[in-house]
């Protein structure tokens, strides 16, 4: 069976370049992935999945940071002027692009998830000559949108090993449910998808990402651990504008509130519990140079080696804010626009990974657990699935990048899309075989 799995994965192989780089050259950011979520949606369908798509598969209510409606119409229109399917984009609608794909075995059994990001990073991908994509006519021809961090190669892998997968459905027992996540980057689609059930009456959960600490063609890490909780904040701030030479004693200025936010938000103790985070990644405001600032902005995020010291910075950020406000007379409103739990994967389910990786010639440098000093959306899925007595992972399978994670030169190595998805195949097969 392990031959036979290996030579049909093979097979696929030019199948997975094929659309890699069809999602690569029609890249879509968080909650606009109409094309893409349309396209993968249809493939699964038609190998027998049955889908879970819409208000069933995304919560509505729990979205962070999507466009609006507007916005979401055109990107919409976009998708089906690139060939998104009509019927499967129409279930779509206000940017649910979320969806679960089902496969029920022959005898009963657990359900076993993977977890697959679509969207693409917020970014221009590089005009330079020698990068791949515009060598060979796949750069992303959507302003504004790249994948710059290989999620087209995580659809084209877990398409891959649906494929296969659906060929042993006699042979296997459970179910295989496959979570199709949007909005990955800024971490705000993990969320949504669990308040709606993805996760619910999950045993065995797993989700891979090619590169990132598996640097090089041969490495693997099996499991992760160390994911950072976090939390993002859009903070609005409003004061009163005055005449800067007349009346500045009449007004409220909004954009010294926001920087005396910025440097107290940088003086928050550090906590004896672990490792925290906050960064003001971006502040704005005011209307000119004779004019008291009546608005400012500030993006910014928390993070914390647990969500327990997450929530710590985030209290801590929130009365911050809230006094400086008060200082200089100001109103505030503060937007969460993304946010994930921390995690660890299971010690047993990273056992089982290691073993079927030395079944894999591909990988010859096998790494059982690695700290990952970041965060992932996928930590929310699998610590639910934990917390609910069930197992998971999250698996870095290695290859040779021309440049490092979103950067707009990013580009890997295609031929070890194959590896990745014998690899999950395995993975399935070794818990639901019967």
């Amino acid at each position: 069976m392990s031959d036979t799995i290996h030579q049909q994965v093979a097979g696929l192989l030019p199948a997975m370049i094929q659309r890699r780089r069809d999602f690569h050259k029609h890249a879509e950011s968080g909650w606009t992935e109409f094309r893409t979520a349309s396209l993968v949606a249809r493939r699964m369908q038609d190998l027998g999945y049955t889908l879970t798509m819409g208000k069933d598969a995304v919560s509505k209510e729990d979205m962070m940071g999507a466009p609006g409606e507007e916005a979401l119409k055109a990107y919409q229109a976009r998708a089906l002027s690139q060939g998104a399917d009509r019927e499967m984009l129409a279930r779509m609608d206000g940017g649910l692009t979320g969806f679960l794909a089902e496969l029920t075995f022959a005898a009963p059994g657990p359900r076993f998830a993977l977890r697959c990001d679509m969207d693409a990073l917020e970014g221009q991908e590089t005009d330079d000559p020698a990068h791949r994509p515009n060598r060979e006519g796949f750069r992303s021809i959507n302003d504004g949108a790249m994948h710059a961090c290989g999620h087209d190669g995580h659809m084209a892998i877990a398409l891959a090993a649906a494929e296969v997968l659906a060929g042993m459905k006699d042979e296997l027992k459970g179910s295989i449910r496959f979570i199709f996540q949007p909005a990955e980057e800024g971490v705000r689609g993990a969320a949504p998808m669990v308040a709606a059930g993805c996760c619910r009456d999950v045993d065995l959960i797993a989700g891979l990402h090619i590169g990132f600490q598996a640097e090089k063609k041969g490495d693997l890490v099996c499991g992760t651990r160390g994911f950072l909780a976090t939390t993002k904040w859009d903070v609005h701030i409003t004061g009163k504008s005055a005449h800067a030479g007349a009346a500045p004693q009449e007004g409220r200025n909004a954009l010294l509130a926001a920087c005396t936010a910025t440097l107290n938000l940088h003086a928050i103790p550090r906590h004896g519990g672990g490792a925290t985070r906050i960064t003001v990644g971006k502040m704005s405001g005011g209307q000119g140079r004779n004019a008291i600032p009546p608005n400012a902005f500030m993006a910014l995020e928390t993070r914390g080696v647990t969500s327990e010291l997450d929530e710590y910075m985030t209290t801590e950020a929130g009365r911050i804010i809230k006094a400086a406000a008060e200082m200089w007379g100001c109103g505030f409103t503060i937007t969460v626009m993304g946010g994930t739990k921390s995690g660890e994967s299971s010690p047993e389910m990273v056992g089982t990974v290691a073993e079927i990786a030395r079944t894999i010639p591909a990988y010859t440098n096998i790494m059982e657990m690695k700290d990952f000093g970041a965060s992932e959306d996928y930590s929310h899925m699998m610590t639910v699935v934990q917390r609910n007595g069930g197992l998971g992972t999250y698996i870095q399978a290695g290859t040779n990048r021309t440049a490092g994670h979103h950067n707009d030169h990013f580009d890997f190595d295609e031929e070890d899309l194959a590896p990745a998805a014998e690899l999950l195949v395995r993975l399935v097969r070794e818990y639901l075989k019967q």
